[in-house]
């Protein structure tokens, strides 16, 4: 399966990668060919059309219209529902919840007092010990 998988992959990308440097190739070339092509002589200077001028036409006047007045409407007053009355429901008991005895708090046992750590000894080294450079060795400073 993976065998399969990875050759379809392998086979994915470069359909891909062809496709792309194609439409690449195609795009340089009509750039090229679009850059070689001479351009058009003109001869003579072009001149410009000369438009015809259109008079405006005249307007028959709007007619005059008038509105009557406004005149506010009549709302009929409607009586106000009676909603319907709620239940009376019986008065809710609270129940007499016993107070706790007061409980005395555990004794925990006291941690013993941590004492510091001693510094770490750190090894000396002794001083007359080449350190190993890494420099290659064309810029090394060791001479044969």
């Amino acid at each position: 399966m993976a065998t399969y998988f990875s050759t379809f992959a392998s086979s994915l990308i470069l359909s891909v990668f062809m496709l792309t440097s194609f439409d690449c190739f195609v795009t340089v070339v009509s750039a090229r060919h679009l850059l070689e092509m001479p351009l058009p002589k003109v001869f003579e200077e072009l001149l410009k059309p000369e438009l015809p001028s259109l008079s405006k036409p005249e307007l028959p006047p709007l007619p005059k219209v008038e509105l009557p007045p406004l005149e506010t409407p009549e709302v009929p007053e409607f009586s106000k529902p009676e909603l319907p009355k709620l239940p009376q429901l019986p008065k809710f008991d609270v129940p007499e919840v016993p107070e706790l005895p007061n409980v005395p708090k555990p004794e925990l046992p006291k941690l013993p007092e941590l004492t510091p750590l001693p510094k770490p000894v750190l090894p000396t080294l002794p001083k007359d010990i080449p350190i190993p450079s890494f420099n290659p060795p064309h810029t090394s400073t060791i001479k044969p």
